[in-house]
This record gives structure tokens, C-alpha cells and sequence, in this order.
């Protein structure tokens, strides 16, 4: 007789994972693998944090901490909404999460039922709508396109049938780089205000932009769940720590379910947190890096044939359109790992059906590996 298994379980992959384990295989042999698939900092942690930790190691039990957080590294994220943002932020609206994932996981909860629909943009990061489907909470695709900056807009959004219970927003965003610019923000704030749609702004590349800085939705209104993270700008994805503002109605049911699900995060992590916001000098040579690899890829990858691109305005992806060379995006990344030894991720991680014909690529690697990669890439293209 069959045991049951849950249907929430049937996710699709995190198909960029499955690339980077792939790519580290055929590292391991001795190949040589320029690694362009995952999102994450080439840098460790800034000289700071490092410290910080060390002296928590030493000095601290490092035994659970309260389920929101150590007070301190609230007080200071609070503070970086005033110095960065001059908004006057609670200290009690700030939660510390695990890494944005638990933050994302926390809100989906708090915010939404089973059976609830919210809305994202297609392309889009895919955890996303693998949690909601994983929680039971339906997913709505709004195929957005270059001339949307593949983000949702007012009338994107009034294309769709049905109930909208929710939106997911992120700028920059994950795959293409995009950003919501001011005006664009405070649009969907009274969109969603006005209909009583939860919106969850995802910030988490916030810091890392060329063309304009970030813009948070708490700017424009006090209902949304704001998402950032350590990992990004910060440099520290390992270290699993994030945080997130919450709408006041709903802090005591965050409370609740971060206690029940995570106990807390991990005190080794929020100790070292603290100190990030003093490494900005350090932390803004990466994003001058960032930038010029942007600018290498945006000049050099034309030359490879690959003429559209996403905008790029942010983060640390180029997000390529690839319909002139295949419609299976997955065999084409697959074939430019064995035969070229580029890992980059498929389309398809970020929008099922269009993302046939389009690849992501992380320029968050040192520069020479950016220069060797378009090299590479050109002439395993031409060949």
C-alpha cells in the first residue's frame, strides 16, 4: 500500500541550483568553469563583520535570541531607513528573518489563506511562486515585457480577472535588473492601498544600482511587507540573516509564526549583522566592480550576437534574449556548460513559457572572468 506525500512538495526545481551543482561536478574534474549562474557576491563578508563575529564567538553563548531579532541590530536597521531614506521607522516594525526566504515565508503566512491569489511579474525570481504554490496560494503570471521594464504596472494589473488578494513587486528585480522608479512605486502603493491588495516589495538588491538608487515602498505606505537582506549588497549569503518591516496590524502574528517555525535566527549571524552598515566603503568597491562588469557584458555580449537585453539598472544579472539561437533554453545552457564551460541559468527558472528563448546571466564575479566568459561565449556562439 502506497504511503501518502504531500502535493504541497511537488515544486518545480530551483533550476540555477541544479546548474551550480552541475557546474561544481565538472569542476571537479579539472575543468575550467567560469561561473555565471548564481546570484550571489564573488567577496566574503566585509573586514567588519568578520570581526564582529569573532568577538561574538568569544564573547557571547550565542544561545536563541528573541524570535524578532537581537534588539540592537533592529535598532540599527531602523536607523538605516532614516539615514538612507529619511523615513521615521519603528524599531517594533523591524523583524529579523532568516536570510529574505524566511521573510518572504512569514509574510506569505501572515498575509494570505489558502487559496489567495497574488500577483508577480513574469520574468520573476522563482522561489516566489514555488513558496506560495508550496503554502497553497495561487501564483497569477503577468507576462511583462520590455516595454513594461518587465514590472507589473497599474494596467497590467487591471488586465487580470478575478480577485487579487496580493502583488509581489522587486526593484531592482531578479532576473532582468529593473527598477521601479519613484512615481512608478507610489502608483502601485495606491493601487494596491485602494483595493485592498497586500503588496510585498522585495528590496533585497537594494545598494546595488547604476542608473538610480533604490526606492522602498515605505515611502509611499505603512500596509506593505518590505523584504531585504544581508546577503546582496552586504555580502553575506551564507551567513543566512535578513529582515523585513511589517504593516503594525500584523506584528504579533509574525511573532507568532517566527517563534513556531524558526525559534530564531541564527545569533552568530545577527551579532555580525550589526556591523554591516558601517562597511559601505568597502561594500561600494564591490558595486564598483559590479558596474564595471555590467558595462564590459553590455558592450562585449552584443558582439557574441546577443543583442537584447534587459535594461540592467540594478543588481547583478543580464537577463538575454536567445530566441534567434533556440526555444529550449534549458539544453542551450546545458550544452554552453559541457562544451564552454559557462554556467549560466535558463530562462525558464523565471518565466515557464517564455523563458524558452532567454538566459540569465551573474556578472557578480571578478571582472576577468566576466572579459574571459564573453570571450568564450562569442566564439563558442560563431562555432
Amino acid at each position: 500500500m502506497a504511503l501518502k506525500k504531500s502535493t504541497r512538495g511537488q515544486v518545480p526545481p530551483f533550476i540555477v541550483m541544479d546548474v551550480m551543482r552541475e557546474a561544481n561536478r565538472l569542476e571537479s574534474t579539472g575543468r575550467d568553469i567560469l561561473h555565471l549562474e548564481v546570484g550571489q557576491p564573488s567577496t566574503g563578508a566585509p573586514s567588519k563583520v568578520i570581526a564582529a563575529a569573532q568577538h561574538a564567538l568569544i564573547n557571547d553563548k550565542l544561545g536563541y535570541t528573541e524570535a524578532l531579532g537581537i534588539d540592537p541590530l533592529r535598532r540599527r536597521i531602523a536607523r538605516y531607513y532614516s539615514d538612507t531614506h529619511d523615513i521615521d521607522l519603528a524599531e517594533d516594525r523591524v523583524i529579523v528573518t532568516t536570510g529574505s526566504s524566511g521573510g518572504f515565508m512569514l509574510a506569505f503566512l501572515a498575509a494570505f489563506d489558502v487559496g489567495d491569489r497574488v500577483v508577480l511579474a513574469d520574468p520573476g525570481y522563482p522561489a516566489y511562486r514555488n513558496i506560495l504554490a508550496a503554502l497553497g496560494i495561487e501564483a497569477v503570471g503577468v507576462p511583462a515585457t520590455a516595454e513594461d521594464r518587465y514590472q507589473p504596472t497599474p494596467a497590467l494589473l487591471d488586465r487580470i480577472d478575478g480577485e487579487i488578494d496580493g502583488l509581489i513587486v522587486a526593484s531592482p528585480a531578479n532576473p532582468t535588473g529593473t527598477m521601479i522608479s519613484a512615481d512608478e512605486m507610489a502608483a502601485l502603493t495606491s493601487y494596491c492601498d485602494d483595493r485592498g491588495i497586500r503588496l510585498i516589495s522585495d528590496e533585497i538588491y537594494h545598494g546595488i544600482t547604476y542608473e538610480m538608487p533604490g526606492v522602498t515602498a515605505l515611502t509611499h505606505t505603512d500596509n506593505a511587507f518590505v523584504v531585504n537582506s544581508f546577503s546582496k549588497y552586504y555580502s553575506m549569503t551564507g551567513w543566512r540573516v535578513g529582515w523585513m518591516v511589517i504593516p503594525e496590524q500584523l506584528h504579533r502574528s509574525v511573532e507568532c509564526l517566527a517563534q513556531n517555525i524558526f525559534i530564531s535566527v541564527p545569533a552568530l549571524s545577527q551579532h555580525a549583522a550589526s556591523a554591516a552598515f558601517d562597511c559601505t566603503a568597502e561594500l561600494d568597491e564591490n558595486v564598483a566592480r559590479y558596474a564595471a562588469n555590467r558595462e564590459l557584458l553590455l558592450r562585449e555580449l552584443p558582439k557574441a550576437g546577443l543583442t537584447k537585453l534587459a535594461p540592467a539598472d540594478g543588481a547583478f544579472y543580464i537577463y538575454a534574449d536567445v530566441s534567434h539561437l533556440t526555444n529550449d533554453s534549458e539544453d542551450f545552457c546545458r550544452r554552453m556548460l559541457t562544451e564552454a564551460g559557462i554556467a549560466t541559468a535558463p530562462g525558464t527558472d523565471f518565466d515557464r513559457d517564455r523563458g524558452r528563448s532567454a538566459i540569465r546571466i551573474s556578472f557578480a564575479g571578478d571582472t576577468q572572468t566576466m572579459s574571459d566568459a564573453a570571450g568564450r561565449l562569442k566564439d563558442w556562439i560563431e562555432g
